[in-house]
């Protein structure tokens, strides 16, 4: 049996009840409309989540703790919901009268209170009455539209946090000072370049600014917001910027500097503009520049570097993908990265992903985020990304920006740190292969 409720519902829906997973048990269209199929399939199985579909496009149902019976009788159970989807978005209704939570009735599938039924009577159909027991209103819940082209109830099940961590990472404070030192000592191989270039790109709202402010963060000691980052359904970053990090207060630039741009959107002519980025790569863009997606850079712009050097060019591209938004990423998106990693690749740039926001997308990782690499659920949005992105999964580093702290922790810092050090090997890969090319060509001459 294929699941009708996608991954993005299943993960809104266990993101509410801890470290879970969701496991079909009934399917209306294959086992039959009719309270018999249904207790045959799930009586005695807890906890479930049990979900009803309509032809006007609702998605809606309910989580009990109890056990499907027969019994005729009402059950308590003071964790019980319902829910409708909004979108991608939960919306959740708990139950107002425990004590009726659930009822246990033979010729009906699951049975909510006296608020909401799935396959009433043992029929395609939904009975809805709001306020027994449970507060919604019909429109919100269902469109006032009750009957039904399916009706699935899943088991939840306990995630198994995997046995062993299937990359080792070492979670010490003198990890953390080692790493803080192998960044300050790093020089790139060819000595006219004295900083590493590397630039962030993401869609909106991914994480690219809080990035570097969280990078920045490490070496200040506390936490700090230098780069605009927030939330907006339009980039914050209006600007071409480089940023260049300092080791400490007054300390001096770090050997690498983070270029942040505008976010990525999915409309044409909306977002970062393709032809700027290949100004960014290229190194002809200025700092500062005001970008302005109907129309790119001209080269007699004012600040346009029509003869840059190697030190000017970007060394390695980073793109930040925020975890929760893997599964529903538009296809126009998509195809913009796609189509950007080509060009990268056609350049020779060596090419990472960043994973951000591992702990909202992961229950276990919000717990603790020595879990990252513990947790299937993330390897599983890592081989997605790997996927879609046609990245190997060892190019891909999940991290925690800083978003509501205000002093660091030495765990997120040391993978934050790690991602620095990943992008600092990457340059070196960059200026191996151009002092190859270079040799290879002085061979031919």
């Amino acid at each position: 049996m294929n699941a009708k409720l996608t991954k993005s519902r299943q993960r809104a829906i266990c993101s509410e009840l801890g470290r879970v997973r969701l496991q079909l048990l009934y399917k209306a269209s294959v086992h039959g409309f009719t309270g018999a199929a249904f207790h045959q399939q799930c009586d005695h199985r807890s906890p479930t989540v049990s979900v009803g579909y309509n032809n006007s496009g609702f998605v809606f149902g309910g989580y009990t703790k109890q056990p499907f019976n027969q019994s005729g009788g009402f059950v308590n159970d003071d964790k019980a919901f319902l829910f409708t989807f909004t979108g991608e978005q939960l919306l959740k209704y708990p139950v107002t009268g425990p004590g009726n939570a659930v009822k246990m009735i033979g010729n009906s599938g699951p049975y909510f209170g006296e608020a909401l039924v799935l396959v009433h009577g043992s029929k395609p159909v939904a009975y809805s009455s709001p306020g027994n027991y449970y507060n919604f209103t019909a429109a919100e819940m269902h469109g006032n539209d009750l009957n039904l082209t399916e009706c699935e109830v899943y088991q939840v099940e306990e995630s198994s946090e995997l046995e062993r961590p299937w990359r080792t990472i070492v979670w010490e404070s003198e990890k953390r000072a080692g790493l803080i030192d192998s960044i300050k000592s790093y020089k790139p191989t060819v000595s006219s370049v004295t900083q590493a270039r590397v630039l962030l790109i993401g869609p909106v709202g991914a994480g690219k600014s809080s990035f570097f402010n969280s990078v920045n963060s490490v070496f200040r000691g506390h936490v700090t917001s230098q780069a605009i980052s927030g939330s907006s359904s339009t980039s914050l970053t209006t600007q071409f910027r480089s940023y260049s990090v300092k080791a400490g207060r007054e300390g001096k630039p770090l050997p690498i500097i983070l270029c942040d741009t505008m976010g990525l959107e999915e409309s044409k002519g909306a977002g970062l503009d393709i032809d700027d980025l290949n100004s960014i790569l290229k190194g002809h863009l200025p700092d500062c520049y005001q970008f302005n997606p109907s129309a790119p850079l001209h080269p007699e712009a004012h600040g346009y570097h029509k003869s840059p050097r190697l030190k000017d060019k970007i060394h390695c591209v980073v793109y930040v993908i925020d975890s929760c938004k893997i599964s529903i990423m538009p296809t126009g998106l998509e195809e913009k990265l796609d189509a950007i990693r080509r060009k990268v690749n056609l350049m020779g740039i060596p090419q990472l992903v960043l994973l951000t926001k591992v702990d909202e997308a992961c229950p276990l990782v919000k717990e603790d985020v020595r879990n990252i690499y513990k947790s299937g659920y993330i390897k599983e949005m890592m081989q997605e990304v790997s996927s879609r992105l046609g990245v190997p999964l060892s190019c891909i580093i999940p991290v925690k920006n800083y978003s509501e702290e205000l002093e660091v922790d030495t765990d997120c810092d040391i993978l934050l740190l790690s991602a620095v050090i990943q992008m600092l090997r990457f340059v070196d890969n960059y200026f191996d292969e151009l002092s190859d090319r270079m040799s290879n060509m002085q061979i031919k001459e």
